[in-house]
């Protein structure tokens, strides 16, 4: 389906309070497309949540600027991005980048949303407070992803500056009573006060997929909701 249609579908088929857009996925980047998509959400009554860049941290400052640009063409207050591996660049490297990015971001009013990966620079708790601290600024926060932490990694302590919790979906978890890994990032849930992203594992998204995902989320809400009734 075109990301238009996208859209639509996720707004009339799965019920979704909102959506976050890949840039990879963007047939048109001119003015005119870019308003369409933003009144296409309206319309449906989406959210646009945000972004996602998948190399927004190892591009130039002209490549980092037009992936703003598109965020803030679209109403998305948020631009979620994971860093690069360590074979690709050095922490020094990397935070030279991110210093351009979180001033570019400062500029425009886009917060950026570092995305904890496993096998990247970024992957547990140590990680994101060390690239805050570094970074020391209001726009990068935190996107999430609990089930990718260490066993060192308290998820809480990080919950003061996560802006979005993402969750990746295993297909095969369906078959699963008890979902441990959803449970885990529920627990966190329930102190959080944002948005919660679903994923599905290894980009491997088909309208199947995404029911059971949005599916498996809503029956353990309501169940939380019941246990909390009785």
């Amino acid at each position: 389906m075109t990301q238009l249609e996208w859209l639509d579908w996720c707004a009339r088929e799965l019920a979704a309070d909102g959506v976050v857009c890949d840039a990879n996925h963007f047939p048109r980047l001119d003015s005119d497309y870019l308003a369409q998509v933003k009144k296409v959400a309206v319309d449906c009554g989406l959210t646009i949540a945000g972004v996602w860049s998948s190399d927004f941290f190892a591009n130039d400052e002209r490549a980092m600027q037009s992936a703003l640009d598109l965020a803030d063409a679209i109403g998305a207050p948020l631009l979620i991005a994971p860093m690069q591996s360590e074979v690709q660049t050095s922490w020094a490297d990397a935070m030279q980048r991110v210093s351009v990015a979180v001033r570019l971001a400062k500029a425009i009013n886009v917060t950026l949303g570092a995305r904890n990966q496993i096998d990247t620079l970024v992957a547990g708790g140590h990680e994101l407070k060390r690239l805050s601290k570094e970074a020391d600024s209001a726009w990068l926060r935190y996107a999430l992803d609990v089930d990718a932490l260490d066993a060192a990694s308290e998820p809480s302590d990080l919950l003061e500056k996560t802006v979005m919790l993402s969750h990746v979906h295993d297909p095969g978890e369906i078959d699963s009573d008890e979902f441990p890994k959803t449970r885990r990032t529920l627990d966190l849930a329930d102190r959080f006060h944002g948005f919660l992203t679903i994923e599905i594992a290894d980009g491997q998204a088909d309208p199947a997929a995404m029911r059971n995902a949005l599916r498996k989320w809503r029956t353990l809400l309501a169940e939380d909701l019941l246990g909390e009734a009785l």
